[in-house]
């Protein structure tokens, strides 16, 4: 099974063909993107890329452009001094599914 390295959005997500996966808000148009692999493996071939393998293309097909998350809730709370606050953050995400790892 083909699986490669893409990067987006600060981080890094191990892919393979057909799987579906949430990562940070893409601000495309076009339902169709294209990532650079940073590393490719199928069995016992495993190409390194420094930064980027040559002519590694994962492409994929935005399912969700824009979704929220989970709620993340920070506490600050300081005892006898009466210092109580709460925020929460939700993240905006893209929901992309992996269509071709192409070398």
């Amino acid at each position: 099974m083909k699986k490669a390295v893409i990067a987006t959005g600060g981080k890094q997500y191990i892919v393979r063909e057909g799987e579906v996966l949430s990562v940070e808000l893409l601000n495309i148009e076009d339902k169709k993107v294209t990532f650079d692999g940073l590393l490719y493996f199928d069995g016992d071939d495993i190409k390194v890329g420094q930064p980027i393998v040559d002519g590694l293309k994962v492409t994929a097909e935005i399912v969700e452009p824009d979704f929220q998350d989970k709620k993340v809730t920070s506490i600050r709370y300081k005892a006898k001094k009466r210092v109580h606050t709460v925020h929460g953050h939700r993240q905006h995400l893209s929901s992309i599914k992996i269509t071709k790892i192409s070398i």
